[in-house]
């Protein structure tokens, strides 16, 4: 298993980072890893909801059904989700103000699975801290 943390300081208020941060519809404008939606996502994640992804990662497409487990917006989302063979992953968002005006935006991520072992394992962990770091450098991008 595998666990990652990825951290961004933006420079807008933190009700504009949660507005994209937590919003399905927005995913392909900064997620690196998401390719597309198998459905229509919901308009906002609550807690229950469910939604099905293509994420792409090390070059293979899988299709993670998520469960929103969590929402305390304005500042904290997570979901896990099941793809193929089993693999398990979590994200938990995070959004804070800084205290100068400004925003921390923080993605945490775990990924379990019988596939997610030795060299796979360690390569899927590289790839998504370089997935993460780039999707929040995107989300800064776009919103600040």
């Amino acid at each position: 298993m595998g666990s990652l943390n990825a951290t961004v300081q933006i420079p807008a208020a933190p009700e504009d980072v949660w507005a994209k941060f937590s919003d399905p519809r927005s995913f392909e404008q900064w997620l690196t890893i998401h390719t597309k939606w198998k459905d229509e996502p919901p308009a906002t994640f609550t807690q229950g909801a469910t939604a099905a992804e293509v994420v792409t990662m090390l070059g293979m497409p899988n299709t993670i059904t998520w469960t929103v487990e969590e929402v305390d917006a304005p500042s904290r989302l997570r979901i896990s989700g099941t793809g193929m063979a089993g693999v398990r992953t979590t994200f938990a968002l995070g959004v804070s103000g800084d205290g100068n005006g400004g925003s921390t935006a923080t993605i945490d991520a775990e990924f379990s699975g019988q596939m997610i072992t030795g060299a796979l394992g360690a390569a899927v962990e590289r790839d998504a801290k370089k997935q993460l770091d780039d999707s929040l450098a995107k989300l800064s991008a776009l919103v600040g």
